[in-house]
């Protein structure tokens, strides 16, 4: 399905970005292992969230969505899932993918096969097999590194885990298999989101999250005998809300009021960076370094504002991964030069997520140059349009949707059905906002 967003838009007024797709991937999971049922309210309902529900009920958990919109999982406990009689399918969730298997570890004398959908088979899941072998179980993949492959449980022991590279999804895996060890830590680098630490502390697991001299932080769960949860609310996805945010910033006379923004301190890099690019968005943020078993939300205000071009740090990537694609259409309008590096982590996304916006924001007028850990931008005022191909990753469709509506020309967006992976209202949304 392609779509088509013009400029000129008057956006203005107020919306509810989606529900996080992080928390509530997280939710689920966690939610599944509980040994009571957990009430979630306002779940993401989208296409890779619809993929966490499925595979925690092909593990015996019951999934009940709620007439109030709410929903209620009723887990099977941490150490009863059931191999189903099928592979598990992940679609093209790659959370899922990655943090399902830190449970199904410690399930003795079980085997269970996770797959997906190509963009998925294409995906490494290494960086997790490595830990989980140290662990004590086994994890057989095709060609040792991508889907299809299989997770045989076994009794676990603990470890200390140096991240080689910091991804939070590495580390979420390796912290839930340490839920069935006496102690197992986790040390990353440079500080990731910390949603999975908070989760299980609010459930009473023993969690501990200690700053390490020299940057990054240490993580270390202890033996858990039950998870208890009962109601988890899903803030907004502060991932998703940055396209508007973007937006606001991007289109001439915008003023927005975003509701409820999750704003743990380690989802929120990408509006430091806009702070030090100008831009004008204003809202009570968590303090960096702040660890609790809740996940703060604020309304975020954005007011479109001339931007100036910032230089992206690699301790700053982590905190920022997903927007970074944004930040390349920011420096198209900034005035000067806009550098990222030290983000190689995206060429192993749903798409090479280096190579499809340099490519993408290039064709669409811009001056980009890729490296291999990143890109730099020159500022030319802005972009004049024409068409992208989203390559079915869904942060490029977005990325298309926003230049468009910021552009001289207007974008045809090839493949805008990609969206319906973390941002299935968007164009709606941006309707409401061009009513007024």
């Amino acid at each position: 399905m392609n779509a088509r967003f013009e400029p000129g838009l008057r956006l203005r007024g107020r919306v509810a970005p989606p529900a996080d797709k992080s928390i509530s991937h997280r939710a689920a999971i966690v939610g599944a292992m509980a040994s009571e049922p957990v009430r979630i309210s306002n779940y993401l309902d989208a296409a890779d969230t619809r993929s966490t529900l499925g595979a925690v009920e092909q593990l015996g958990a019951i999934v009940e969505s709620r007439p109030d919109g709410d929903v209620l999982i009723r887990g099977c406990g941490m150490r009863n899932a059931q191999p189903p009689g099928a592979p598990i399918d992940v679609g093209n969730a790659g959370t899922l993918m990655r943090l399902l298997p830190g449970w199904l570890a410690f399930q003795q004398g079980m085997s269970f096969t996770l797959d997906g959908d190509a963009s998925i088979r294409g995906r490494p899941v290494d960086r997790i097999a490595r830990p989980l072998a140290q662990m004590g179980a086994a994890v057989q993949a095709r060609e040792d590194r991508f889907p299809p492959f299989t997770v045989h449980g076994a009794g676990l022991r603990g470890i200390t885990y140096q991240l080689p590279v910091a991804s939070a999804q590495v580390k979420s895996c390796v912290l839930l298999a340490g839920l069935a060890t006496d102690a197992t830590t986790v040390i990353e680098p440079i500080a990731t989101r910390d949603h999975t630490e908070r989760m299980l502390a609010g459930g009473g697991a023993r969690v501990i999250r200690e700053p390490r001299a020299g940057g990054g932080y240490a993580s270390t769960v202890g033996n858990a005998d039950e998870l208890e949860l009962e109601h988890v609310h899903v803030p907004g996805d502060m991932s998703s809300a940055a396209f508007l945010i973007a937006a606001g910033v991007l289109v001439p006379g915008a003023r927005l009021v975003l509701d409820g923004v999750g704003v743990n301190w380690t989802r929120t890099g990408f509006l430091r960076i806009l702070e030090r690019m100008g831009a004008i968005v204003v809202g009570e943020l968590e303090e960096p370094g702040t660890f609790s078993g809740v996940e703060p939300a604020c309304d975020l205000d954005v007011s479109y504002g001339p931007i100036v071009a910032t230089t992206v740090q690699a301790e700053e990537v982590p905190l920022a991964i997903d927007e970074l694609p944004l930040v390349a259409l920011m420096g198209c309008f900034a005035e000067g030069e806009t550098l990222v590096r030290g983000a190689a982590e995206l060429r192993v996304k749903e798409s090479d997520r280096i190579a499809t916006v340099v490519d993408g924001l290039r064709g669409l007028g811009a001056d980009i140059e890729a490296f291999e850990d990143g890109f730099a931008v020159r500022g030319t005022g802005g972009l004049r349009g024409g068409r992208i191909d989203a390559h079915g990753d869904h942060r490029l469709a977005l990325l298309g949707a926003v230049a468009g509506l910021a552009s001289r020309d207007g974008v045809e967006v090839i493949g805008m059905e990609a969206a319906e992976v973390s941002y299935p209202t968007f164009a709606a949304d941006i309707a409401t906002l061009a009513a007024g």
